[in-house]
């Protein structure tokens, strides 16, 4: 049996799939693309389909956690409109570089080490940075609207919001930064969408609360405002050259349309704290799935394929379980403290 050319068994892995990282992105704000991207090239799909229905599927995902954040308040549109801004630019140029690297054949390689010591180095100081327990962010999802408190600001974006090179914007949370260093973030994260075909959120989010100091759930809701744009242009581009496949994206955002709400209700009822270590672990696991993939075909070892596969769903799987896990427990305590004794 047979469903928008695929089997059945497929398609129900494509949904499983999209479940997890709709929950994952509805709660961090990251559509897991970075995971989509790297999942579908270790299927066989070429580079350029890979990262187009990677993009499709960020923005349709998006869309659904946005309207979310959105009700909650969570959305600085100002920040945003500056991010799309930087972002369009950045994406055109990723995708112009991946059109060049197809065209020598080595797209495929260098988009992988990339990911590697992209996921690996950022899953390492996020991981670091919530062991270690003295970074900031302690800053509850349900303070949106509070100002940002200096001990809740990490150290580094305190030394970044120091320099005051003009114009200086003043965000949502009492946040001031300069416009050059929204803009710089804002290109950076583009190029990487249109580069790689991941949304930008797994690097953009950490950059908005490190390195601007949004506190998170601004910068959750905001990172998913802007996605909706860059996915959605990116997404156009590569379908003009038959980039993206309808057959991935439509059952991977079937399953993600019900995971984006429950994560996106989850970020009222969990500290972000509980779950930052899972989400670093998650994205050394992406990076070690694409490593061990890389060496599986520099080796010709097949199995290695399938290794890289069942740890980038695994990745998925653990850190979803972890935020529904802990949206339970949350809801749980509050039901027996609002019990009569």
């Amino acid at each position: 049996m047979e469903i928008l050319g695929l089997g059945l068994g497929m398609v129900l892995l494509f949904i499983g799939f999209g479940l997890l990282i709709g929950v994952l992105f509805g709660f961090f704000g990251m559509g897991g693309s970075f995971l989509v991207t790297p999942a579908l090239l270790v299927m066989g799909y070429p580079t350029r389909v890979a990262v187009g229905s990677g993009l499709a599927f960020v923005f349709g995902t998006s869309v659904i956690a946005t309207l979310k954040h959105r009700d909650m308040g969570q959305v600085d549109y100002k920040l945003g409109v500056l991010m799309i801004a930087g972002t369009t630019a950045g994406i055109e140029a990723g995708k112009r570089i991946v059109i060049y690297l197809e065209s020598l054949g080595l797209a495929g390689s260098i988009i992988s080490v990339t990911y590697v010591f992209l996921l690996g180095g950022i899953g390492a100081f996020v991981t670091y940075e919530a062991v270690k327990g003295d970074s900031g962010g302690g800053i509850d999802h349900d303070e949106a609207d509070a100002e940002a408190d200096a001990d809740d600001i990490p150290e580094i974006a305190k030394k970044i919001q120091s320099y005051r090179v003009p114009p200086m914007m003043s965000l949502r949370g009492g946040v001031s930064v300069s416009l050059w260093l929204i803009l710089a973030v804002a290109f950076a994260t583009g190029l990487l969408s249109g580069l790689l075909g991941v949304g930008g959120g797994f690097i953009r989010m950490p950059a908005l609360f490190y390195l601007i100091g949004v506190p998170v759930p601004i910068a959750v809701g905001t990172d998913l405002f802007e996605i909706v744009f860059s996915g959605g242009l990116g997404s156009f581009l590569y379908a003009m050259d038959g980039g993206v496949d309808l057959s991935i994206v439509v059952p991977l955002l079937g399953g993600s349309a019900f995971g984006a709400r429950i994560g996106s209700a989850a970020t009222s009822i969990v500290d972000e704290d509980e779950i930052k270590v899972y989400f670093g672990l998650m994205l050394l696991g992406g990076a070690l799935a694409v490593a061990v993939r890389e060496v599986g075909n520099v080796y010709g070892i097949e199995g290695l394929n399938t290794v890289s596969l069942v740890l980038i769903l695994g990745a998925a799987l653990m850190v979803s379980g972890a935020v529904v896990h802990s949206s339970i427990t949350a809801l749980r305590e509050e039901s027996q403290a609002s019990s009569p004794a």
